[in-house]
């Protein structure tokens, strides 16, 4: 009976915000079962409305259009999208204005931020309609790890937002119901009293930064400490590692659900219950994997992400380079959906580091692979910071002994040669950054 009054109260204060959320999480619960071609139909419908605006209100694009002598009847697949230049974050930062449609006030907008950890930080703009409808597609993810609205929410966050205003504070009782554990003070003091709060709070599903959820398991397996088990647990803002995944459902008895997304577009992609890549949402987005020429790339094959949000019209962004690395497939999912799947997500450009040969190597996939091969790490950072030198944080395990650090210097020359100078930091965790996110793996150079 509680969770229907507080689904009540969630649609209720959705509909006096517009309603636009919970329409649009039905309307996408309703395209997911549908034919794949009236998926690409409608993904192909909503690209061209937003190619005609962009042509006729961005500054930015309609020069673009105009050098290529490019019109909306040169646009009849999103295939089409490649008569297009990719757009780069140091375009937007160069020349921000020109990207907001004519006739916006820009001080009306809602603004966003990246974090510049690829080396160029940005200002983003979008409207409350491109919000509402991000916000849709995020209630739809999670929908797909168990949550219902009204449902009661654990969240692992930095910097966790606090209610100031009285409609903030009513909104944080009725609406969102949320019990934070602030990531940037993760330790046992702190994760032992969230851990009494969610035993009086009984949270329904988990949210959070994949790695820090992962700190938060671990710490509860150590204690043996058993909570009730959430409908399910939403990983996202950072590399899941399959390790970590492990852990997660162990230490809660509860699924872990990947889910992939960034401040300039809101939700990219989710999984579903299959936990075997991450459904694409087109119906905001379409993705594009490009090589370092911005060609495409076969299924199945390593490369850039590119990115065109559907729903901004306010800034419009079209075959955006967000510097991930990931792989798309053709593969159909088991589950039914028509939603097409990103494989993997592999990291950002950022996390690759360079061999001398000029080769690349994934570093969070480096990591992965080295933490659960070795025994006796229990955390590990990778820090390039110059070509011929790596600097390892490494944080021991219960089970380190004098052969882990062999290991892994052998392992590690293996991949990048003799030739690369390997260093150990003994540390006792690994940093974070200021929004309370880990990197496993930076490039310097």
């Amino acid at each position: 009976m509680t969770n229907v009054i507080n689904k009540a109260i969630y649609t209720l204060w959705d509909a006096k915000e517009g309603g636009v959320r919970m329409s649009e999480m039905q309307n996408l619960q309703n395209l997911q079962f549908q034919s794949h071609d009236m998926l690409a139909k409608y993904q192909l419908d909503r690209l061209k409305v937003l190619i005609d605006h962009a042509r006729k209100n961005s500054p930015w694009y309609r020069e673009k259009f105009s050098a290529l002598g490019l019109t909306l009847d040169d646009f009849n697949s999103v295939k089409d999208l490649e008569k297009l230049p990719v757009t780069t974050k140091l375009d937007i930062r160069n020349n921000g204005d020109a990207f907001i449609a004519d006739g916006v006030d820009k001080s009306t907008l809602v603004t966003a931020k990246t974090g510049g950890s690829t080396g160029v930080s940005l200002n983003l703009y979008f409207d409350q309609d491109c919000q509402k409808l991000r916000n849709g597609a995020q209630g739809f993810a999670d929908n797909l790890a168990g949550w219902q609205p009204g449902d009661k929410i654990g969240a692992l966050w930095g910097n966790p937002p606090v209610a100031v205003t009285v409609k903030q504070k009513l909104r944080s009782i009725l609406l969102e119901r949320t019990k934070y554990l602030d990531t940037m003070d993760l330790n046992p003091d702190s994760m032992g009293e969230f851990a009494r709060e969610w035993q009086a709070f009984k949270p329904d599903v988990l949210f959070g930064h994949a790695h820090s959820i992962y700190i938060f398991a671990k710490y509860l397996l150590a204690e043996n400490i058993k909570l009730s088990s959430p409908k399910g647990i939403v990983a996202t803002s950072m590399m899941l590692l399959e390790h970590e995944r492990k852990v997660i459902k162990q230490a809660f008895n509860a699924e872990v659900t990947n889910r992939y997304g960034c401040e300039e577009v809101g939700l990219i992609a989710c999984e579903c219950e299959q936990h075997n890549g991450m459904h694409i949402n087109t119906p905001h987005i379409v993705l594009e994997c490009v090589d370092d020429n911005d060609n495409p790339v076969p299924f199945g094959t390593s490369g850039k992400l590119v990115i065109t949000d559907l729903n901004n019209f306010a800034m419009p962004l079209i075959r955006y380079r967000i510097e991930d690395v990931g792989i798309l497939t053709d593969r159909q999912c088991q589950c039914g959906r028509a939603l097409p799947l990103l494989e993997k997500l592999e990291g950002r450009v950022a996390d690759f580091l360079k061999k001398l040969d000029g080769g690349l190597v994934g570093g969070v996939s480096l990591v992965e692979r080295t933490l659960t091969k070795i025994p006796g790490l229990e955390q590990m950072q990778l820090i390039q910071e110059q070509l011929d030198k790596i600097i390892i944080n490494r944080v021991k395990g219960q089970d380190f002994n004098q052969e882990t650090d062999k290991e892994l210097l052998k392992e590690m020359h293996i991949v990048f040669g003799d030739a690369v100078d390997i260093n150990i930091n003994d540390i006792e965790e690994m940093p974070q950054e200021a929004s309370g996110k880990y990197r496993f793996s930076i490039c310097k150079v």
